[in-house]
């Protein structure tokens, strides 16, 4: 499709992904949102034409909203990496709703390196929501962008929390990649562990773009 697609259109049919059935608070499941994967994936699009066309991989895919997002936007294909199988189970079934034919899904774990070196450097682009590290699995976020690093050919966008930002700046120099943080969005988390007090939490995240 075209760039002729609102944002608040693509944010309407993107209402349409199921979530996750039973999430796991160790894997950090928390769904994107609809508005902030609109937003990801518009920004992308229109700002640096990332999407059109482009061979895409979803690290950490969930349930596919990204993907479909992207599918939405005409993505020449997308892959979804995931080491959850429920998950991939869900995101299999939205993909089967939206009837898109140009989502692969691979279940993996994306931090093992031996196992994702088949699939160095042949992506154009990386989108991701990567788990925040907040739960038994400190420094998982940059498990993820090292992968995502090692995979693109251009760029890798990703969600972080506002809070690392002079952390990951710290490794995007180390690493030998620009980071431009495009925009500071408010992750909307809900209520959906036993251990959460409150109705839903908003947490400061940025929105970063890696390009080599």
């Amino acid at each position: 499709m075209s760039k002729t697609i609102k944002r608040k259109q693509l944010e309407e049919w993107l209402q349409d992904v199921d979530e996750f059935e039973k999430p796991k608070i160790l894997l950090e499941q928390y769904p994107t949102t609809p508005h902030i994967a609109a937003c990801m994936l518009y920004m992308i699009h229109t700002s640096y034409d990332d999407i059109k066309d482009k061979y895409i991989a979803d690290l950490g895919c969930g349930c596919g909203v990204l993907s479909i997002g992207a599918s939405i936007l005409g993505s020449g294909a997308c892959v979804g990496f995931d080491i959850d199988e429920d998950a991939l189970c869900v995101s299999a079934q939205n993909v089967a709703e939206f009837e898109i034919d140009n989502i692969d899904l691979l279940q993996v774990d994306i931090t093992q390196a031996d196992l994702m070196v088949a699939y160095r450097k042949k992506f154009d682009v990386v989108i991701m929501n990567p788990p925040f590290g907040t739960k038994k699995n400190e420094g998982i976020d940059m498990q993820f962008l090292k992968t995502g690093l090692d995979l693109a050919k251009d760029a890798v966008y990703s969600l972080h929390k506002s809070t690392t930002r002079n952390h990951i700046k710290k490794k995007a120099d180390e690493w030998r990649v620009k980071m431009d943080v495009l925009a500071q969005l408010r992750f909307d988390i809900k209520n959906i562990y036993k251990c959460h007090k409150k109705n839903s939490v908003d947490i400061e995240v940025d929105f970063i773009r890696f390009s080599f």
